[in-house]
């Protein structure tokens, strides 16, 4: 019996272990996201990019944007057209 009580105690400390290391990396990892979010501003994709024009990013290549009609198109049964594709 003294056996049985130490393989329970010991699953009970390490479950609960378990859970403060989780529950710690949750919280740290959250908190680096907001800290990241708050004080890094996002980069424009198109800076520091001589020639372009700014256009980076904005134009669908067209391998991709026949890719995105065709599967549009199978999946809503042609129910369903693509105007624009943009990034929200």
């Amino acid at each position: 019996m003294e056996n049985l009580n130490t393989a329970l105690g010991l699953l009970v400390v390490g479950m609960v272990t378990v859970f403060i290391i989780l529950w710690l990396v949750v919280v740290i990892g959250n908190l680096v996201i907001r800290l990241t979010n708050r004080f890094i501003p996002v980069a424009d994709p198109s800076a520091g990019k001589p020639g372009n024009g700014g256009t980076a990013g904005k134009r669908v290549h067209s391998k991709k944007l026949a890719a995105i009609v065709a599967a549009v198109d199978v999946v809503t049964q042609g129910k369903a057209n693509v105007e624009s594709i943009g990034k929200k």
